[in-house]
């Protein structure tokens, strides 16, 4: 038997299938500072740990996207060592604070197996993965796709973070006067800015999570693969894209629920992300009074400024949206 993990094909999995993922890992400020220098985030309840004690946390949390990022990071050479894409998410909830000095592990169990009709690829639902089918002529497994909530409920909002004592929100140090009462359905905001994405920040980026899929690191054989170049983790792409909606959303300082993301098209180093957000719902906030919670759903584009807020996907050689982010963000009252 070879000492080396070779990783879990689509025939692999069963469902009600539980995984304990390897390795723990203790979160410190020291994965914080990397994360603000990759992506720019400038959320000030991240920032500051006199300006988060003074709203009602013990000091500056670590960023929603960094946790998320480095939980995903953990099921990866159980998931989707062998993946194609990754191609979105559903219900997720942030029900915690994390700090520097806590340490998060990480469990998976397998919810949905469809095979794709080409037979060499299926979708395993711990979230939508697609991977490779280890022999092209192995059975599959019956298709059971998962009921999946449309979006997290307002009242599973809240638990993520302490009470928050919205009166001591200082609007002149978190960047901008526009409180969650500013906001309206329907409303569509352009954040101006864009990021190039370098070859070295985003495999800087994916090792920061001890994410080890293959296609966003070996050149030598994704030369030989579908694209013939290494492809950029989807997560990338996500913490880009929030990190510039804080110019318009700069005090929508808390993801508190994923209610569903799709990895449109891909994107390769030399690109330049854009993004705009609009504004779907808002609701208020049983566990917290002084708090509103905005729908928002973010696209990130390709080579595309957004001030016509473009909605056409990318293709590979046509720039355009590779990302749509459907989450839910807490902001003071």
């Amino acid at each position: 038997m070879s000492k080396t993990n070779q990783g879990n094909f689509f025939e692999d999995f069963r469902i009600g299938q539980i995984i304990r993922h390897a390795t723990p890992r203790t979160v410190t400020g020291g994965d914080q500072a990397l994360y603000t220098a990759l992506y720019g985030s400038r959320f000030a309840v991240q920032s500051s740990d006199e300006f988060a004690r003074a709203i009602g946390y013990a000091r500056a949390p670590v960023d929603d996207l960094l946790v998320f990022h480095i939980v995903f990071g953990k099921t990866v050479p159980d998931i989707s060592l062998n993946a194609v894409a990754n191609l979105g998410y559903a219900d997720g909830r942030f029900l915690a604070p994390v700090h520097p000095g806590d340490t998060l592990s990480a469990r998976s169990e397998v919810i949905g197996l469809k095979e794709n009709s080409n037979g060499k690829t299926g979708t395993v639902y711990v979230r939508w993965v697609m991977v490779k089918k280890r022999d092209e002529k192995a059975k599959a497994p019956e298709a059971q796709v998962p009921d999946l909530a449309k979006s997290v409920l307002p009242a599973d909002l809240g638990i993520g973070c302490p009470k928050i004592a919205g009166k001591l929100w200082d609007t002149a140090l978190s960047g901008s006067a526009h409180r969650f009462k500013d906001y309206k359905k329907g409303e569509r905001i352009d954040h101006v800015d864009g990021m190039t994405v370098e070859e070295a920040e985003h495999m800087l980026a994916t090792r920061l999570y001890q994410n080890t899929a293959r296609v966003h690191f070996n050149q030598f054989s994704e030369a030989k693969g579908r694209f013939g170049k290494r492809l950029i983790y989807g997560g990338h792409v996500i913490s880009l894209a929030r990190a510039l909606s804080f110019n318009g959303l700069a005090n929508a300082f808390h993801i508190a629920g994923i209610n569903g993301g799709r990895h449109v098209a891909p994107l390769f180093a030399g690109g330049t992300v854009f993004a705009w957000s609009e504004i779907i719902e808002t609701a208020d906030v049983p566990a917290q009074s002084d708090l509103g919670a905005l729908r928002i759903v973010t696209r990130a584009t390709r080579d595309l400024p957004c001030g016509d807020f473009p909605q056409k996907e990318a293709s590979a050689e046509e720039p355009g949206v590779i990302l749509e982010f459907d989450y839910w963000a807490l902001m003071p009252r």
